[in-house]
C-alpha cells in the first residue's frame, strides 16, 4: 500500500489534471519481486520535476519528497525502458490534436549548411607570424 503524503506542494507538483494524462503513460508496478513500493509514481514524478526544474543535486532532494535514491532509481529505469520517449510522444500527439493537426507532422524540413575551417580560425590566422 502507498503511503499517503501529505505535505505543502512545490510550484513544481503535477496538478491533478496532469496527473490523469500522465498516469496512463506509466509502467505499472512490478509486483512480483523485491520490496513492495511503498511511493506513489505521482510523488516520485514530483521530486523529479523539483530536481530537473531547480537544477538542484538528487542528493539534496527535500525530506518531504520519498527519497533521493528511489527517485533517481525510477527515473535511471524509465531513460533505460523507454518510458520517458513513450510519454514524451504521447503528449506530443496529444498536443498536435489538441492543435487541431494530424497526431503525426507529414513533412519534414532539413536544412543543412557547409562552412570551409581551417587550422587556425579567426584573428589568429591573419596575424604575421612574429620572428
Amino acid at each position: 500500500m502507498m503511503a499517503q503524503r501529505t505535505r505543502k506542494p512545490y510550484p513544481t507538483d503535477l496538478s491533478d489534471a496532469e496527473w490523469r494524462i500522465i498516469e496512463p503513460l506509466l509502467p505499472r508496478p512490478s509486483t512480483r519481486r523485491g520490496r513492495p513500493r511503498v511511493h506513489s509514481y505521482r510523488e516520485i514524478l514530483n521530486a523529479i520535476f523539483y530536481v530537473l526544474r531547480t537544477g538542484g543535486a538528487w542528493r539534496m532532494l527535500p525530506h518531504d519528497f520519498p527519497p533521493w535514491q528511489t527517485v533517481y532509481h525510477d527515473f535511471r529505469q524509465w531513460r533505460r525502458d523507454g518510458t520517458w520517449q513513450r510519454i514524451h510522444d504521447a503528449l506530443r500527439r496529444q498536443v498536435r490534436v489538441a492543435s487541431g493537426r494530424q497526431e503525426e507532422p507529414e513533412a519534414a524540413i532539413l536544412d543543412s549548411q557547409s562552412v570551409k575551417t581551417t587550422e587556425k580560425g579567426g584573428l589568429e590566422a591573419m596575424t604575421p607570424a612574429r620572428r
